[in-house]
């Protein structure tokens, strides 16, 4: 009895306090208005982009991408940036401190240019959710089949998506119509991850919620690397084991408000990391386990917005905080698309410092963040 009491207790996440939250910079956007000054990369003027969201990212051949959900163009040519397009650019700054500079992917005329995948609609609410390198290709997950059902948004459908440049892109296979939509790939080698279908080879793992957008609780899925093309041989985490049926896959934890959402290794913490925004608790929420199959944790505050953000860097509505965008001094600002940057990760004193992209609705830019977590 003693030696099963002590493997639980081992494998019970440890318990984890957040502190030091801090805006690091305005990543999208013309003006940083919470500090009076440009923001860091002036995308109205330099790239021909006023507003968007998201900004997932994954490493490729030694640049950061960076996805950006459904983008608001401004200034001439407009007609060649549809509205809620998305936008990608590349970052290749190994110091977050100093924010994010971007290189966008642009057209001939010097400004953003929107993805196209042929087939595939990418009109609002249908955004990219993550990426992964395998094979010397870049591939991301994009939802698509946007519609607006009685309790909200139904994100319909997600694709996996190939390019090598950023530029050119083309439909691999459909990843789901159900529980596998907003997506947060990660990269593994199996050996070192205990529980996998998989013993040996990279694998990619599918953190992802379903099509019922904030209303659906975060499952799992494993891909061998080599196989990274073949729907067939995904497997879904079934709450014991593994299944070839997507139908099966139970959730990870019980929070029927995941949207967005991003995971990642931490090797500092020897913990995998979760994030994702929720109503309750309020706020960006960080949960850990020592498995992708858990046992997860308990949801912490890793950013509360009345605290540390509203009246600050986000809007509240007919304020006089001077945070909104023009016209929209109605609109509330909002917290979500909590993107962790793995790469960026660094070892202190008895935790880790994170670093992430969060969106912010009003104004609608993303925003760099990071928060140290300790034991």
């Amino acid at each position: 009895m003693f030696s099963l009491v002590l493997l639980l207790w081992r494998a019970l996440p440890l318990d984890l306090h957040v502190t030091n939250v801090e805006k690091i910079s305005q990543v999208i956007g013309e003006t940083d208005r919470q500090r009076g000054r440009p923001a860091e990369n002036q995308t109205e003027t330099r790239a021909g982009l006023r507003g968007t969201d998201l900004g997932a990212s994954f490493e490729y051949k030694g640049r950061l991408v960076f996805l950006f959900g459904d983008t608001w163009p401004v200034g001439p040519n407009t007609e060649d940036r549809p509205v809620d397009g998305d936008a990608i650019a590349f970052c290749t700054d190994k110091n977050p401190e100093d924010g994010l500079p971007l290189e966008f992917v642009k057209a001939t005329d010097g400004k953003y240019e929107a993805v196209h995948i042929p087939g595939v609609s990418l009109g609002g609410f249908e955004v990219p959710t993550g990426g992964f390198s395998a094979n010397g290709h870049m591939y991301a997950v994009y939802t698509t089949d946007h519609s607006r059902g009685p309790l909200g948004e139904i994100m319909g459908r997600s694709v996996i998506a190939r390019s090598d440049d950023g530029r050119h892109w083309e439909k691999v296979f459909d990843l789901s119509r159900s529980h596998f939509i907003n997506v947060s790939p990660v990269v593994v080698n199996a050996q070192d991850v205990s529980g996998l279908p998989v013993k040996s080879g990279k694998v990619v793992l599918f953190f992802a919620s379903g099509r019922e957008y904030r209303r659906s609780s975060p499952r799992l899925a494993c891909l061998p690397i080599s196989e990274v093309e073949h729907p067939s041989a995904l497997r879904y985490w079934d709450g014991n084991g593994w299944s070839r049926s997507e139908s099966d896959a139970q959730p990870l934890v019980v929070h029927e408000e995941v949207g967005e959402i991003s995971a990642a290794w931490s090797p500092q913490l020897r913990l995998w990391l979760m994030t994702y925004n929720s109503a309750h608790p309020r706020g960006i929420v960080l949960r850990t386990a020592p498995s992708p199959t858990g046992p997860w944790s308990d949801p912490k505050i890793l950013f509360d917005p009345q605290k540390d953000g509203y009246g600050k860097f986000m809007h509240i509505a007919n304020g006089k905080d001077g945070m909104s965008d023009p016209g929209r001094e109605g609109d509330w600002g909002g917290e979500y698309g909590p993107y962790l940057i793995p790469s960026y990760f660094k070892a202190i004193d008895r935790g880790v410092r994170i670093y992430f992209t969060m969106s912010t609705w009003n104004p609608y830019a993303v925003v760099l963040m990071k928060a140290d977590v300790v034991r």
